[in-house]
């Protein structure tokens, strides 16, 4: 195992992947390099004298500038880096051409066939409030449903929205809680309203559009006569029951629908856990699948290599839109676009959001982008999509579920236990995270700053998650740990 990784021939840093302690030697493309302070796993180190204003260069690009002269051997860190990010840009669209070069390996999943067509990975019986109102009713109808059936496929999903909310946050509420109606995840789906919320139960039926009847029902609390947890249960036996028959099927691959998200990342994100999604996203979408990059705001800075590997020009403007709508957001806000990484990011050997977002884009590989979605929308193109939703860990893996995906690969280097309502696959970018939370982290992909060969672990990986998709549980379904995040951008009345 090597002790420092220079990962691009033109960076000016190289990237600890063991502690270098004060005074110890580096050799890099043939010279020996003194480094002259302690460096933590997963930091860099200047190669060379940077001097004060001088780009930063790691991946081959820049993550922002030196904010005073450094000497060669020095640790490189946000102390030191300073972000380039600022305001709106304008983009030229550079067409790349892609090659995967990936074979067709006709491999199959045991899923569930919907009756429209669409495949579920899980068959789970579903409670979903119109408003947070009724968050109470609905954990006590998925408990007692739970307690009589022994079924451990029953969650009711509790938000605070649905009422008292304009605009763009009513309707990405509105947005969200169809999708989940939608998700072929879901085997059958109780929906509990209030009655005077904003979010009116016989008005969000109809925004639903045509949905299967006879596995999603309604329940409106304000117009039951009597026990509305009754009344509930009354139709969550009926429709559980309508779901006992439901058996996995020989499904294609193609069929999968996958997102792919990082949070508490590290400096080994962009070597280990990162790459190795994207060769999964490779070859999912060589296989006629379909898998999803979102956390627009940690694209910043690596932008211009998704927006050149669109297939066209439509989706080269539509991405341009994607990252600048953003990019307002933030500024709308007073908020500068260039203050992302968290305390564990920085911690863990991220300096600046380009850092992160050169790191973060390399989960979706290096095909050809073939959709671009709004938030709360759902996929329309196979193939890789780019999402817009936030780096919040849970705002981000809902809006991935709720486009469709039937799972979530999440890279990590910090760790975290979550999960949103679809399987979130955890993926630990070095191992002593893995070693250290065996219960919260799905597959170690440190391996590979070990010496383990990238193709080897992908043929693994591609496995792993093709279990996952026939049924073997994650660790957050294992710990019970199921949740959704919905995307608030304006005013609570």
């Amino acid at each position: 195992m090597t002790d420092i990784l220079k990962i691009h021939p033109s960076d000016n840093v190289v990237v600890a992947i063991q502690p270098q302690a004060k005074g110890s030697i580096i050799s890099v493309d043939g010279v020996n390099i003194t480094v002259i302070e302690d460096v933590p796993a997963g930091h860099k180190i200047a190669i060379r004298d940077i001097e004060e204003g001088e780009n930063v260069i790691k991946y081959g690009f820049p993550i922002g500038h030196a904010k005073e002269s450094k000497k060669s051997g020095s640790w490189m860190n946000e102390n030191n880096i300073k972000t380039n990010l600022a305001g709106l840009l304008s983009y030229e669209y550079h067409p790349v051409d892609v090659v995967l070069n990936i074979p067709d390996e006709h491999r199959t999943f045991m899923g569930y066939r919907r009756k429209n067509g669409d495949v579920g990975i899980r068959n789970e019986f579903w409670i979903i409030p119109t408003v947070g109102c009724v968050n109470g009713i609905i954990e006590k109808i998925a408990a007692r449903l739970r307690e009589e059936t022994g079924g451990e496929n029953i969650f009711a999903f509790p938000h605070n929205y649905g009422c008292s909310q304009l605009g763009d946050d009513h309707e990405n509420t509105k947005k969200i809680l169809r999708d989940m109606v939608h998700h072929p995840n879901a085997g059958a789906v109780l929906v509990v309203g209030l009655g005077c919320e904003n979010n009116q139960p016989d008005v969000f039926e109809q925004f639903c559009g045509d949905y299967n009847k006879d596995r999603v029902r309604f329940l409106v609390s304000q117009k039951v006569q009597g026990d509305e947890v009754e009344a509930g249960m009354a139709i969550a036996r009926d429709l559980y029951s309508k779901m006992q028959s439901d058996k996995r099927e020989e499904v294609p691959v193609s069929e999968l629908r996958i997102g792919l998200k990082c949070g508490g990342s590290d400096g080994f994100s962009g070597i280990t856990a990162n790459p190795l999604l994207g060769c999964l996203s490779d070859w999912l979408v060589a296989q006629g699948g379909t898998t999803v990059l979102t956390e627009v705001p940690e694209m910043f800075g690596a932008e211009t290599i998704l927006m050149n590997r669109c297939a066209n020009k439509e989706l080269f403007e539509q991405t341009v839109s994607l990252i600048n709508d953003f990019k307002d957001y933030f500024l709308s806000h007073g908020e500068p676009v260039g203050e992302n990484p968290s305390p564990g990011n920085k911690a863990g050997g991220i300096s600046t959001l380009e850092d992160k977002a050169l790191g973060c884009t390399q989960k979706c590989g290096s095909s050809l982008v073939r959709g671009v979605m709004p938030y709360g929308e759902r996929i329309q193109h196979k193939g890789l999509n780019l999402l817009s939703a936030p780096g919040n860990d849970l705002v981000a893996a809902t809006a991935l579920a709720s486009c469709g995906c039937h799972l979530v690969l999440f890279t990590t280097g910090r760790g975290t236990p979550f999960g949103t309502y679809v399987p979130t696959v955890k993926i630990s970018t070095n191992s002593n995270l893995y070693n250290n939370k065996p219960l919260w982290i799905d597959f170690n992909a440190g391996v590979i700053a070990e010496g383990e060969k990238m193709e080897d672990v992908t043929h693994r990986f591609i496995d792993f998650v093709l279990g996952i998709a026939n049924g073997n549980l994650t660790n957050n379904e294992k710990n019970g740990y199921h949740e959704i995040a919905i995307f608030k951008t304006g005013v609570t009345l």
